[in-house]
């Protein structure tokens, strides 16, 4: 049990630290009863239950004990998830400031649900749709990111599993410059035409098994690197519980995927 308390604590420190540079003070209360756990108590246990890929919020409840209900837990847990977006937001301004020259896109299917409960999920039935990748049909998002050679998270979008990848890449890579590499699935002349910008940034994209189209050793070479973008997805999926069917509300599905981007990004 103590090293469950020491690697939460750590967790604690790191969520504390980013509190204060962000001035979260602002958003307590002034009056009244103090809130039950504080807003760095909160995201550390959202953040524990991520780092540690526990599937439910009542397991961390039964194994941290916190000081207060298991209702007013996960209420405060989906509360501050907005907050959590402000720390990953700082995180990716520190990555930006620090990008390497080479960057990569790609998407990953974030399924909400089996897929055979699919036309019965009500829950996230505002936000998921059908959509297909390399292994088949999914119901749920997207979650599209650009990283750099370091895996530095730049930029990170959800939308519905339908979305085509192309649709995101002249939004998501707003203000980023250099060499982007891309899968087939980014194949488009026009998005290639629009996204360049002379000594700024191009877009290079991996030419389906089909095309026939001379490839350089250097594009071979950076096409090479991008199975490193590839590792950002496992990790969050494997290691962060990115992907979750539990969540009984879409604040809940929400806050899922948004500690799950800070428990990555954080330690």
């Amino acid at each position: 049990m103590n090293t469950v308390i020491q690697a939460f604590d750590k967790i604690h420190r790191v969520v504390s630290f980013f509190s204060k540079q962000l001035k979260f003070d602002k958003y307590k209360k002034k009056f009244g009863r103090k809130l039950a756990l504080t807003i760095e108590q909160t995201i550390s246990l959202s953040v524990f239950k991520q780092k540690n890929n526990i599937a439910t919020k009542k397991s961390v409840y039964e194994i941290l004990e916190p000081n207060c209900s298991y209702k007013t837990m996960v209420v405060n847990m989906n509360r501050w998830a907005r907050l959590a977006i402000v720390i990953i937001v700082f995180l990716m301004k520190i990555n930006r400031n620090n990008q390497h020259l080479i960057k990569h896109i790609d998407s990953t299917d974030v399924p909400v649900c089996s897929f055979k409960n699919a036309n019965a999920h009500k829950t996230m039935k505002n936000f998921a749709k059908f959509g297909k990748n390399s292994k088949g049909t999914f119901f749920g998002l997207k979650l599209h990111i650009i990283t750099d050679l370091r895996q530095q998270l730049l930029a990170v979008k959800f939308t519905a599993g339908n979305v085509d990848d192309r649709a995101i890449v002249i939004p998501l890579s707003k203000d980023l410059v250099g060499l982007f590499v891309g899968d087939a699935g980014y194949v488009s002349k026009k998005l290639s035409q629009e996204f360049y910008q002379e000594h700024n940034r191009i877009l290079l994209v991996k030419p389906r098994a089909n095309m026939k189209k001379i490839m350089t050793k250097f594009q071979e070479k950076l096409y090479q690197t991008r199975m490193l973008i590839e590792l950002n997805f496992r990790n969050l999926k494997m290691f962060c519980g990115l992907v979750t069917s539990l969540p009984r509300s879409a604040g809940g599905y929400l806050a899922n995927y948004i500690y799950s981007l800070l428990a990555y990004q954080i330690i």
